[in-house]
């Protein structure tokens, strides 16, 4: 891809770009860092893997709308700079916004980090849903229902489809990060400095983004680590456990057909399935 324009793009919007560096770890989109003229470092994204291209009108324009929103809120994330949503300009879907400090920790498992992982994504669902935000959407899709080869135990992934054939428990809409995870977790000195990737912000149950960041918590430390974390959160909120979504999670882990696999190395498999077994355990009581 010619970068060239979109560099053009965020020039005009900021100051002369005078350098940039690919950020790793993005799954939908290039992320670049810029540094500019005026010495502020900001990000370019450019939504320009599919499938997510072709949603990246939609996926560019929530995302902008959001940080707008988290403004002068207890929330750490990047402002909203410049928007070109329908890839005029930059040829494919491009948000712009400001660089926030930190790094990556997808490490910081102790207590202490968990605790403070809590009271960032409290704060997160404390922040008012904006009007016209769309609903979260299942990511555990029934074309996903299939047994992995990889199974030790085929009953357990049986038992979740079963169980998310039936409808979900009630709960109270809220703004929800939809994809909270340490991977989209910065961290400075202990202490959590942003939070980013907010394309596929939502409105729906407080416990989808806990049992989101518990499953990535178990494939990589294991199911005791990612019990710590939500009981911090449970903690902070007196919010009660819903395990129908931390089962729904884990299913969504699954690849649809003819995709590729989110987890391949096979102790990370075990660990996802081993998380299964305990979340439906509590779900089916």
């Amino acid at each position: 891809m010619d970068l060239g324009p979109a560099l053009d793009w965020a020039a005009r919007r900021t100051s002369q770009v005078t350098g940039s560096r690919e950020l790793v770890g993005g799954w939908t989109s290039t992320m670049l860092a810029l540094s500019t003229q005026s010495h502020r470092d900001v990000v370019l994204r450019l939504v320009d893997r599919e499938p997510w291209r072709s949603h990246g009108a939609g996926l560019t324009t929530r995302e902008s709308e959001v940080q707008q929103v988290l403004v002068g809120t207890a929330v750490p994330a990047p402002r909203s700079l410049a928007l070109d949503a329908d890839g005029a300009a930059c040829g494919v879907p491009a948000h712009l916004m400001t660089l926030v400090p930190g790094a990556v920790d997808a490490d910081r498992v102790d207590d202490e980090s968990l605790d403070e992982l809590a009271r960032v994504l409290a704060a997160v669902h404390d922040v008012p849903p904006l009007p016209g935000l769309r609903a979260y959407e299942s990511w555990a899709w029934e074309a996903k229902h299939v047994v992995p080869a990889w199974a030790c135990d085929r009953g357990v992934w049986e038992g979740a489809f079963d169980l998310l054939r039936t409808a979900p428990p009630a709960h109270e809409p809220r703004l929800v990060h939809r994809d909270f995870h340490h991977r989209n977790v910065l961290w400075s000195r202990g202490r959590v400095t942003g939070v980013v990737d907010w394309v596929e912000t939502s409105v729906g149950p407080t416990w989808l983004d806990v049992a989101h960041c518990c499953t990535n918590i178990a494939v990589r430390h294991g199911s005791d680590r990612a019990d710590a974390f939500a009981a911090a959160y449970v903690a902070r909120t007196g919010v009660e456990p819903q395990p129908y979504f931390d089962v729904m999670d884990v299913v969504g882990f699954l690849p649809p057909p003819g995709r590729s696999a989110w987890v391949t190395a096979y102790d990370e498999c075990q660990r996802l399935e081993q998380h299964l077994r305990r979340v439906l355990r509590r779900a089916t009581g």
